[in-house]
C-alpha cells in the first residue's frame, strides 16, 4: 500500500478526516519551512512513540499546538493503538528506523496536502 493509498484509507474514517490544519499551523509551517516541521515529527516519534512501554500511551499526543500532532491524529499515528490497528505495528516493541520513516514520511504528506489545499 503506498503512502496515499494509506491517506485514501485513512479519509474514509470520520474520525480521522474531522482533523485539519488551522490558520495558526499553516503561518507556524510557513514560518518554520518543512524541514524544521520533518525535524519536530521525528522528534515527537522517537520520544513519544517509539519506546516498547509508553506509559501514558493512548493520551501522549495533545489534539493541538503543532501541525505534527495534528497530523499523528489525521494519520492515526497518535499512540501504538492507533499504529497496530491502522497500521499493523504491534505494540510492546521499539519501533525500528523503518518504521519510524514511515511513520514520519506518512505524516509530512499528509501535511503537505494540507498545506497545499488551503
Amino acid at each position: 500500500m503506498t503512502y496515499n493509498d494509506m491517506l485514501n484509507k485513512l479519509s474514509k474514517s470520520k474520525f480521522r478526516n474531522s482533523f485539519h490544519l488551522k490558520e495558526k499551523d499553516i503561518n507556524y509551517i510557513k514560518e518554520k519551512g518543512y524541514d524544521k516541521i520533518k525535524e519536530h515529527a521525528y522528534d515527537f516519534i522517537n520520544k513519544r512513540l517509539a519506546p516498547s512501554f509508553i506509559p501514558n500511551d493512548g493520551k501522549q499526543t495533545p489534539m493541538k499546538g503543532h501541525p505534527v500532532f495534528i497530523a499523528q491524529h489525521a494519520c492515526a499515528c497518535c499512540c501504538r493503538g492507533c499504529l497496530e490497528k491502522w497500521h499493523h505495528i504491534p505494540k510492546g516493541k521499539c519501533l525500528n528506523e523503518k518504521e519510524v520513516k514511515y511513520i514520519v514520511n506518512l505524516i509530512m504528506l499528509w501535511i503537505k496536502k494540507e498545506y497545499e489545499h488551503l
